[in-house]
């Protein structure tokens, strides 16, 4: 009986122990099936990141090497310029100005910072800011690398903040050679500032990193001038001998960890510098021409994210199915809890699907948004994308370009061969960094005048997949600037059909002597011919010859003053007609290192007037103006121009700080062909009084009471 209860009793234990081990081996497949679904889900995560890194990682690459591209050619381009070879070799105060201005006009041109010219010995010479409170005339920057490369006999390149502005900017430089030598260099200063606060309204972070790890452009302010590992005393000698970077003497190290993962992203957790405490994933592209590393960081949250997420989802499967398997012992709470399940997936997985619509939205949306045209081809130059700008700009939509090979059919029938020889160069890769300005017909069949820039276009996996162009209309740049040139054209014209008509009233008085004389001198030579004088004849015979000459030359030099006619007479204003005028002076103006001083009077009435020849008697008097300074100091040449009415008539006042006129020179200061200049004609200010006496006014000259002339215009006003 004992023995029968302990097998009664051993049986129940048996199969309890059996149900617990199996409850084991199942509860140990779940965590093992979940924590495998959240790996899964994380390495999703991370790749689908890792390809986000990489597209925008490309594409700041792009941008930064575009940028700095821009600015490659310039110095090499002064370099070559005949008033800075001029320069280097015999410095004098005039070379000095003229290279001064020609360095102001490219860097206004091409946006730069600073251009500028250093002897051999490291002094500049001349600058583009050299009338600027920080100019870099006189400064010696010997110390700088990129000069010490460049009188070297190589091209500088070099990343640091300005010794003199106290600015930060890329300097690159180039040799001057003469006769083979390097006798000066040609440096750059181009500011990345743009690039900078591009990467700031991302989301995501980028820096830039030195040769010696030195942070010295991020998005995140905060990370600026902190370096990724631990300096040398070397490096760090190097950095402070050369004034890199300013006043900084000490490059903390930035408290993070890395840990890189073999043929994955880096990993980063950053210290306490930032308020929360980030993991991110990093990714590098070394730019080796550089001598930088631009590094693209992502907040791994996403992968954290869904690899809870997994887990949860895994997790209510199992559940799931063991709400299946007790189904026919609890079949009432199982539905509930499956009803309850199914909800909650669906909203999961409509949150899901809600972010990647967004996603995908988003970069679609960046593509749409650019301004500029984007073209991208793969290897044979077929067509693989185009964004809406550049629909806009050719007049083809997707469906008429996705796909095509050249010859395109925007591509302008004039120019075939040179589309050929460009589609070439950009699909070999020996487009230029500069871009190129091409001419191409739009679908409605006008003129599209363009700049492209093309650079490879880089797939997921690193290799060469094709060719990416930006595309920039400049049609309407390329407008004002010929009806600019037109409008010049028609001023010069102008002022030849004034200087014709006053030319014309002397005309007669210089004929006069020539023609007298051919009578005088025919009757001679009637008579020398009747009674035999041979010689005579001949002497005289040259006479008329030399007479004849002598008109045909007075004849010849005004026959090319009138080629075109004025609009004539029509309504005009005066004060726009001063602004006009100071528009077209304005290259003069800058090249005087004149001021202009204006006070315009509201209101006044319109007249009737040829706006064209009254601009062109303005302009002559600001240009006599600014003549009659070019021995004052900068600050003190100033031109007043006044409008205003007096006595029923309007009039235009310009006067100026000069020596003003003296009384034997102010005779005759209307008088043709009378000039003080070495070079003058002497019919300016002749013809300027015609012109306004041809409008019912007067032109009167005083000199001013403080010193300096004073020209007025007085115009009457119609009844």
């Amino acid at each position: 009986m004992t023995a029968l209860q302990s097998d009664e009793v051993d049986v129940p234990s048996a199969k309890k122990w059996h149900k617990r081990a199996i409850q084991g081996a199942l509860l140990i497949l779940a965590v093992i099936v979940t924590i495998t679904a959240g790996e899964w889900a994380a390495r999703r995560e991370t790749a689908r990141q890792t390809d986000s890194i990489h597209r925008i990682l490309d594409l700041q690459v792009l941008a930064l090497r575009g940028k700095i591209g821009q600015y490659t050619n310039i110095p090499y381009t002064a370099a070559q310029h005949s008033d800075v070879q001029a320069l280097l070799q015999h410095p004098t105060a005039e070379r000095v100005q003229r290279v001064d201005l020609y360095l102001q006009e490219v860097s206004r041109r091409v946006g730069a910072d600073a251009l500028y010219v250093l002897d051999e010995n490291g002094l500049t010479l001349a600058a583009s800011n050299w009338n600027s409170r920080t100019s870099f005339v006189g400064q010696n920057y010997d110390f700088r690398p990129y000069f010490k490369d460049a009188i070297a006999g190589a091209n500088g390149f070099f990343y640091a903040i300005g010794a003199t502005t106290g600015e930060p900017g890329l300097f690159m430089s180039t040799p001057v050679r003469v006769a083979g030598k390097p006798v000066g260099v040609v440096a750059i200063k181009v500011g990345l500032q743009e690039v900078e606060e591009s990467w700031r309204k991302t989301e995501t972070p980028v820096l830039l990193t030195d040769e010696r790890g030195i942070i010295f452009l991020s998005s995140l302010f905060s990370w600026t001038y902190k370096a990724t590992r631990t300096l040398s005393p070397t490096e760090l000698s190097w950095i402070l001998d050369h004034v890199q970077y300013g006043s900084n003497a000490v490059f903390p190290h930035m408290p993070w960890e890395i840990q890189h993962n073999s043929g994955e992203p880096g990993f980063v957790s950053t210290g306490a510098f930032e308020e929360v405490p980030h993991e991110y994933l990093t990714l590098s592209e070394p730019l080796t021409d550089f001598g930088w590393t631009l590094t693209v960081l992502s907040d791994t949250a996403p992968v954290k994210h869904a690899r809870w997420g997994a887990w949860a989802t895994t997790l209510l499967f199992l559940l799931a199915i063991t709400s299946a398997a007790l189904y026919w012992i609890q079949r009432e709470r199982a539905i509930r809890q499956q009803r309850s399940l199914r909800k909650r997936l669906e909203v999961r997985v409509n949150e899901r699907t809600a972010e990647l619509q967004e996603a995908h939205a988003f970069r679609k949306a960046m593509g749409d948004s650019l301004l500029v045209g984007m073209r991208a081809r793969d290897l044979d130059g077929r067509i693989i994308y185009i964004n809406p700008a550049f629909s806009d700009i050719t007049g083809y939509g997707p469906g008429e370009l996705i796909g095509r090979l050249p010859p395109y059919p925007y591509w302008h029938p004039d120019n075939m061969e040179k589309h050929w020889l460009e589609n070439e160069a950009a699909l070999t890769g020996r487009a230029e960094l500069t871009g190129f300005e091409s001419r191409i017909r739009h679908q409605n069949g006008s003129d599209v005048y363009t700049m492209v820039y093309t650079a490879p276009l880089i797939d997921g996996s690193g290799n060469h997949s094709g060719w990416m162009s930006s595309v920039v209309d400049i049609t309407a740049q390329k407008a004002a600037e010929e009806q600019a040139r037109v409008h010049i054209a028609k001023m010069q014209r102008s002022s030849r059909l004034a200087s014709m008509g006053e030319m014309a009233s002397t005309l007669a008085h210089e004929l006069s002597q020539p023609l007298m004389a051919l009578v005088s001198y025919s009757g001679a030579a009637d008579a020398y011919a009747e009674r035999g004088h041979i010689e005579l004849l001949r002497e005289t015979l040259h006479e008329i010859s030399s007479q004849t000459q002598r008109a045909a030359e007075i004849v010849s030099r005004t026959r090319g003053f009138v080629k075109q006619h004025t609009p004539g007479f029509a309504d005009c204003v005066v004060n726009e007609l001063v602004t006009n005028m100071l528009a077209l002076l304005r290259p003069e103006i800058r090249q005087q290192k004149g001021r202009i001083v204006t006070q315009l009077t509201e209101g006044l009435p319109t007249i009737k007037a040829d706006k064209i020849l009254l601009e062109q008697v303005v302009l002559n008097l600001v240009f006599n103006a600014l003549q009659a300074m070019q021995d004052k100091f900068p600050a003190d040449k100033v031109v007043r121009i006044g409008t205003g009415l007096h006595e029923g008539m309007i009039y235009i006042r310009v006067s100026d700080n000069g020596p003003g006129i003296s009384p034997e020179v102010a005779a005759n200061l209307f008088e043709p062909f009378f000039t003080t200049k070495p070079e003058g004609l002497g019919l300016g200010l002749n013809i300027c009084r015609t012109t306004v006496e041809a409008h019912r006014g007067r032109l009167v000259f005083e000199n001013g009471a403080n010193g300096g002339a004073v020209f007025t215009v007085y115009l009457a006003v119609p009844t």
